[in-house]
């Protein structure tokens, strides 16, 4: 991975140094490495330390201790579809402002500092009027809270037998890709470019739209997909009825994704394991391949899990996990009543949604799940107590892994010199069974602590000040550094 562009021209940049924390590097032999993390907030980026101290003369102007706490990539949630009382799907005059200040800044505080804007099942003019608003954005401004990553679109091209909660009269035959074009605009379609940015010699421009769910059984998906794969947009399989064989073509063909396994789609059987299917077939990630001939070897798609305890049983997310944990995502499927109280909300299309504690349902029906209400960090937890696999081995499934499905690895998802300053800072708690849970303390976007608000540096603060982030000085060390302490 190319580190950020140092040089002794550039001394304006600052650099920050977090110390006595350990690192989430998934690859590592320990996966937490105590070591010091150097980030900046002029660039947003991740430093390398050799690089910027030999090459460019650059010395860290405030230091962090974060008392031994684990510093991991900020969490990314690839299907949420609304939060605190704003539903990504319904259209209004103040949208703009809505997203960005009531889900934007509310939900980086939760740890997921990038996402997916999911949109459910819609007409045409629906599209029309949010996806301008749900493209990643240009700017890298640390106080707008957590970012888009581009829109998930999850319909209308789905199985009517599996459509779940989507009204059936808003579903649609993919006849062709033009199909998709009318339905979510072709301006939302184009394929990726690059360009150059402030911060790099150049950057990719995503679509508007980053994923697309659909169900490859219907006429003319296989097509689809393949111009989808072709353009820089994330083809998965979801709301489906599709088998084995027809998910694994939709795979060869370019999908690479599963919406909410387990969930609006056929369930696995001993002859007919459907969808599921395609986690038992041979990679070369999985135990025993080498027994494989490489050219019977199928490629295994990423796949979602909703770890809410109600979505899916914990047996299940074992099976899933422990089948292809390389590929696991954990994701929330969130309703707007996230953060809400109990009670009946207004949903989509006129319909009404219950949330009843942990569970969201459709009234009028027996019991008709209806997205959840639940946090990334509490599906970890989840995850955490239902399988028994220590916290910062799951952290992947929240970080790299779906950074990996996006494409977007060598900037999100990770520590390494050159991605984004996306960080969270989690502290382990113990719990009555099973190994400790993990809690957010802290989350810097762009090398900028953005929660919670509290003591900075006077350095900082002008930094954030620029940013639209305003908080009071810090302390020096006995040697004139500032230092932010957890102890």
């Amino acid at each position: 991975m190319p580190s950020p562009s140092l040089s002794p021209a550039k001394p304006d940049i600052k650099a920050i140094r977090l110390t006595n924390c350990r690192l989430f590097l998934p690859h590592s032999a320990s996966v937490l490495v105590p070591q010091d993390l150097w980030i900046s907030p002029t660039t947003g980026k991740i430093l390398n330390p050799q690089r910027a101290f030999f090459d460019a003369n650059i010395t860290p102007s405030e230091t962090y201790d974060l008392g031994g706490r684990i510093v991991a990539p900020g969490f990314i949630d690839v299907q949420l579809n609304g939060a605190y009382g704003f539903d990504f799907s319904v259209p209004s005059e103040d949208y703009g402002e809505r997203l960005k200040g009531v889900v934007n800044r509310r939900l980086v505080g939760t740890g997921v500092t990038s996402y997916c804007p999911t949109l459910t099942s819609q007409r045409e003019e629906v599209y029309a009027k949010t996806l301008p608003f749900l493209s990643a954005p240009h700017s890298r401004n640390a106080s707008d809270g957590s970012e888009s990553l581009g829109a998930h679109c999850e319909g209308p091209f789905i199985n009517p037998e599996r459509r779940g909660i989507h009204k059936c009269e808003l579903l649609q035959i993919p006849t062709g890709f033009d199909k998709l074009e009318a339905c979510y605009g072709a301006e939302h379609l184009a394929p990726s470019s690059t360009s150059i940015s402030s911060t790099s010699s150049s950057s990719t421009i995503a679509p508007t739209i980053a994923m697309v769910t659909l169900a490859p059984e219907l006429d003319r998906s296989q097509t689809i997909i393949r111009e989808l794969h072709r353009r820089g947009i994330v083809a998965s399989i979801g709301h489906t009825a599709a088998s084995t064989t027809e998910a694994q073509e939709a795979v060869q063909q370019g999908a690479s994704m599963i919406t909410h396994l387990f969930n609006a789609m056929n369930q696995p059987h001993h002859r007919t394991p459907g969808v599921f299917g395609m986690l038992g077939s041979n990679n070369s990630s999985g135990g025993g391949d080498e027994l494989v001939a490489s050219n019977e070897k199928k490629k295994k798609p990423f796949f979602g899990l909703i770890a809410d305890d109600i979505h899916v049983h914990p047996a299940m997310v074992w099976i899933a996990f422990a089948a292809h944990r390389e590929g696991c995502i954990l994701v929330t499927d969130a309703m707007s009543v996230l953060g809400l109280e109990d009670g009946e909300y207004k949903w989509t299309n006129g319909e009404i949604i219950v949330k009843e504690g942990g569970r969201v349902t459709l009234k009028g029906t027996e019991g008709t799940i209806a997205g959840s209400c639940v946090t990334l960090i509490e599906c970890l937890n989840n995850m955490v107590r239902n399988t028994k696999v220590i916290a910062p081995v799951l952290l992947r499934c929240i970080t790299e892994n779906p950074a990996r499905m996006l494409g977007i690895a060598d900037r999100k998802g990770v520590l390494a010199p050159g991605a984004d300053a996306d960080l969270v800072v989690l502290s382990e708690y113990d719990v009555p069974v099973g190994p400790p849970n993990l809690k957010v303390e802290e989350v810097w976007k762009f090398g900028v602590r953005v929660f919670p608000s509290g003591t900075e540096t006077e350095e900082t603060k002008k930094e954030k000040e620029k940013q639209g982030v305003v908080e009071q000085s810090g302390e020096n060390d006995m040697e004139g550094r500032p230092v932010r302490s957890f102890l």
